[in-house]
């Protein structure tokens, strides 16, 4: 990396990439950047809000120049399952974040790890954060199918500043001005998942909602009071009262309700 810093080509990247703030292509230029100095194999830049599903505004291409699935399902209700979203809009923070310091104590068990992340993702994720004044974050994630290591952490790091400042830039003078009120246009055709599931018979409440974001994300009836302040046995009550209302009596068919709400809401 400081060989890198120290070279005449790095510099002239670096000045690149702010004459092309205002263009098109301006992430697709930070990527190849990115590219030259972390290996990952997937990005997506997105605003997370808690109002609308996340609105796209740039992706890595897909290799068969079609829609990737996958990642519409996550538009269009895995994204409330997102430790990433999750952590963004429980405390938003500049910054650049590991999955590892956000995923819960039960990540992998779970059946969005299994059914999305595992298959899209694949490995491990890092994301730079960037709130913005009106409650929404801004968000760069890199996805890989390798372990981000000690020395890729340590650029992305080192980096870290200079990439949420050119974010910042970027959106400040262009981005959400012109693409965002396009795009929320799409979002408000589209039902969110958790308006379809409290709308049906379950009637659940806000809070069960949570804790029913908070089960399929990978928490633990622990993690679950842990994170709200609540006591477990407050947690196993609520738990209980979700699945009497759901006519569920395990993880598995609770997901698989959220799923068709999901559909639904689509």
């Amino acid at each position: 990396m400081a060989h890198l810093i120290e070279s005449a080509a790095w510099h002239r990247l670096i000045g690149g990439l702010i004459e092309a703030l205002d263009k098109p292509n301006f992430w697709n230029i930070l990527l190849r950047y990115l590219g030259d100095v972390v290996r990952f194999d997937n990005w997506v830049v997105l605003q997370f809000s808690r109002e609308h599903k996340p609105v796209v505004l740039a992706e890595s291409p897909n290799p068969d120049g079609g829609d990737d699935e996958l990642f519409q399902d996550y538009l269009n209700g895995f994204y409330l399952l997102d430790p990433f979203y999750i952590a963004c809009m429980d405390e938003a923070r500049a910054g650049l974040q590991r999955l590892d310091d956000v995923a819960p104590d039960r990540f992998e068990a779970e059946d969005y790890y299994q059914r999305y992340f595992k298959l899209n993702i694949v490995m491990d994720e890092v994301q730079f954060n960037l709130p913005q004044s009106d409650g929404t974050v801004l968000i760069l994630s890199l996805g890989s199918q390798h372990r981000f290591g000690i020395d890729e952490m340590s650029v992305l790091s080192a980096i870290a500043p200079w990439v949420l400042a050119l974010m910042r830039q970027r959106t400040t003078n262009h981005e959400l001005r012109e693409v965002l009120p396009q795009s929320m246009e799409c979002v408000s055709e589209t039902a969110d998942t958790s308006s379809a599931l409290a709308r049906g018979s379950s009637n659940l409440t806000n809070r069960e909602m949570e804790i029913v974001h908070l089960l399929l994300s990978g928490f633990s009836s622990k993690g679950i009071a842990q994170k709200l302040k609540i006591s477990p046995e407050t947690v196993k009550g609520h738990r209980k009262h979700i699945y009497t209302k759901l006519g569920v009596k395990s993880h598995a068919e609770l997901f698989a309700i959220y799923l068709q709400a999901k559909n639904e809401a689509r």
